[in-house]
């Protein structure tokens, strides 16, 4: 407790937060921070302390807000104040050339304009909204026009400003940038899974993307994320220039990137170009390209836009870099479901800033297409710049010689792990070995998806860990994972040889909690989990709700099954080979026996929608939206994704989208409260 009187304590919290917001500006924007880490953890503490003794003082642009709040149940939509149009791409340097020229005559300045080039980071783009100096809201992009809210994962984002300092701030401006995971947050966060027994993420841009979508903000916070930021839009924003107006936005606390130039004509464009394409690898994060401005944002709205892109700005994006290298080999990996891939393994080569030494070839069809051989010199590049991939061959001069041929690469026609003949089907491009319950990556893949978060939802369980297991002989299949005990579990150590730790009796108490818990999870899950090939989460949960439980699925003819919702012939097939393996009727047997459950809970639904469809948007006040979709199914109602007139009832939330009542008031759609749809719900029937 302090001995604050209130206004005491008002004051005292002003102070400590203009001061905080000031240190991490300087630290995570100007990179020179002024006070130590112990001096600023003891200022946030204080800080915590005050807030919690005085909430009535709480504010959600406090910097203690950035650590995160409770989980969303969902994240709703928000309308940009203005369209958030992307750019134009260009991929030569003659494309440049000619979008200066059309910009220059349209506007009757020949050889007049000045251009702002900056970066174009490789991240998620993000729209921030401020009002009266304080962040107010974050928008995805979604569709242009409509994006997410994720507002509270922004939050904790520790280089955007959560209140703005300085001279002529706009009452209320959007500022629009991109959020990026450098590549040294990106490295120690992977470490942190790998470490844990979970799969590392691909590549920066996908774990930024992925993290702005985490429905907890306590788990954004700890990627260390950053965002640069580069736009700003708004009625009252003073500066004649782009650049002027990104220099004015830096004195008030936003992180706008140094890696920028002005530029008087194609020459310097071109020379800032050719700079960063030589430089870019030496960058602490990813960008694909360059972004090219008028700088004077007076000629923005002469010039206007098309219905996708502005035609003041485009964005010239690098070739991908290539190596060449000796193919050495052909590599055949085997996936969860069957498919097998050739991978190509060569010397190592130096490539977009690391060394690469396998690359995917996909399937048959494409080994055939590149014609490629033994001792060719191979062509690779990185995809997007993070997936290697072979794109060419040089053949070898004695490509007529016998010798030649001898070295022609051949597919496989046996499993290269378990030896059973593989087959392939016509309409399917890969090959896959067929012996499901014996191959052994088939088996790990299988348990890898078992237990992941959309099917049983087993934590604490990755990928190393499963196979420890599975070496050990603790499981063999599904059913063993419900038989374990904590002292089977206590000592296990991962199968990754350069990670050392073992399960302590805490974290095998967890594991059996986790296993426990699973039990739980309904029948769509369960379904989805089995990991039958082209069954996917849609796919299943549809099937559990058509049929109700597994014998029934079971008994499906082929002639049924293709008459399900979502369901075609491939995949009723794939269902029929499931069902019709004994071994995999054994497994369920057993899964039955442990308690997991395979049919639909019963529950108060009804017959009320049969025939009914609806179309769900906003939020509501007495469920999510997710839901409000359940009940809608559970009477026997049918969710649709989007407004057409074949709709019955468009239930309108808060926030709804605009798009959608649009529409539905064009197509005479009947819209409905959260209150009429309530009452709809409680009607006799």
């Amino acid at each position: 407790m302090t001995n604050l009187h209130f206004n005491e304590a008002k004051e005292r919290i002003r102070e400590l937060r203009e001061r905080i917001n000031r240190f991490n500006w300087e630290y995570y924007v100007l990179d020179s921070p002024s006070v130590s880490d112990g001096e600023f953890d003891m200022l946030l503490k204080e800080l915590e302390q005050l807030e919690e003794e005085y909430p009535e003082l709480q504010s959600p642009s406090s910097p203690t807000r950035r650590v995160g709040g409770e989980p969303n149940k969902d994240f709703v939509q928000g309308r940009h104040s203005y369209p958030m149009l992307s750019l134009s791409n260009t991929y030569s340097r003659e494309e440049i050339v000619d979008f200066v020229n059309r910009a220059e005559e349209a506007l009757d300045l020949k050889g007049k304009t000045e251009w702002v080039c900056e970066l174009k980071y490789d991240g998620v783009a993000i729209s921030l909204l401020y009002e009266d100096g304080k962040f107010a809201r974050a928008l995805t992009r979604g569709n242009g026009i409509v994006g997410d809210d994720v507002s509270d994962n922004i939050r904790t984002i520790r280089s955007i400003p959560l209140e703005l300092y300085g001279d002529d701030i706009p009452a209320r401006f959007e500022i629009r940038g991109e959020v990026i995971f450098p590549h040294k947050a990106f490295e120690q966060f992977n470490k942190i899974r790998m470490n844990n027994g979970e799969e590392p993420f691909a590549n920066p841009r996908n774990a930024a993307s992925g993290s702005i979508k985490l429905l907890d903000p306590r788990e954004v916070s700890e990627r260390k994320l950053e965002c640069f930021l580069y736009y700003l839009m708004g009625e009252d924003i003073k500066g004649e220039t782009h650049y002027q107006r990104l220099q004015k936005a830096r004195q008030w606390g936003f992180n706008v990137p140094k890696y920028m130039a002005v530029a008087d004509g194609v020459d310097q464009i071109m020379d800032f170009i050719n700079y960063w394409d030589e430089q870019r690898h030496s960058l602490p994060f990813d960008i694909d390209g360059i972004v090219i401005k008028l700088n004077d944002v007076g000629l923005w709205d002469k010039l206007g836009a098309t219905a996708k892109n502005p035609r003041w700005a485009t964005a010239f994006k690098f070739k991908a870099e290539q190596a060449h290298s000796k193919l050495l080999k052909i590599e055949y990996q085997v996936g969860r479901t069957g498919i097998v891939t050739p991978v190509a393994v060569f010397e190592p080569a130096w490539l977009a800033g690391t060394w690469v030494k396998r690359a995917s070839i996909h399937n048959e069809d494409q080994m055939q297409k590149l014609g490629i051989r033994y001792g060719d010199e191979v062509i690779v590049e990185k995809g997007g710049e993070i997936i290697p991939k072979i794109v060419g061959v040089i053949h070898s001069d004695d490509k007529h010689t016998v010798q030649a041929e001898q070295n022609t690469v051949s597919f496989i026609e046996n499993c290269p792990v378990c030896g059973a003949r593989l087959v392939k089907r016509e309409e399917e491009a890969g090959h896959y070995c067929p012996n499901y319950n014996h191959c052994p990556p088939q088996i790990l893949g299988r348990f890898q998806h078992f237990i992941s978060r959309k099917a049983m939802n087993i934590d604490s369980l990755g990928g190393e860990r499963m196979q420890a297991m599975i070496d050990r002989g603790l499981v063999k299949d599904f059913s063993d994972l419900y038989k374990l005990r904590k002292e089977d579990l206590i000592g296990l150590a991962s199968s990754n040889t350069q990670n050392k730790a073992t399960i302590q009796e805490k974290g095998a108490q967890n594991i059996i909690n986790a296993i426990e818990e699973s039990k739980h999870v309904p029948f769509e899950r369960v379904l989805f989990a089995l990991g039958i090939r082209y069954v996917g989460e849609v796919t299943a949960k549809k099937l559990a709700r058509h049929y109700k439980n597994i014998n029934n699925l079971i008994a499906a003819s082929f002639d049924e099954l293709v008459q399900t919702d979502d369901v075609g012939k491939i995949t009723a097939e794939s269902i029929g080979e499931y069902f019709g393996n004994d071994e995999n009727v054994a497994l369920i047997n057993r899964l039955k026996t442990c308690g997991l459950k395979f049919e639909t809970e019963q529950s108060c639904g009804s017959n009320r929608f049969s025939g009914l469809s609806f179309v769900v948007s906003g939020t509501f006040d007495s469920f999510s939206r997710d839901e409000l979709k359940q009940i809608i199914e559970e009477h026997s109602g049918k969710i649709i994704s989007s407004v057409s007139s074949k709709i019955d009832y468009l239930v309108c939330g808060h926030k709804i989208g605009p798009e959608k009542k649009k529409k539905a008031e064009k197509l005479g759609v009947k819209m409905i409260t959260e209150e009429e749809f309530k009452q709809m719900l409680n009607e006799k029937e």
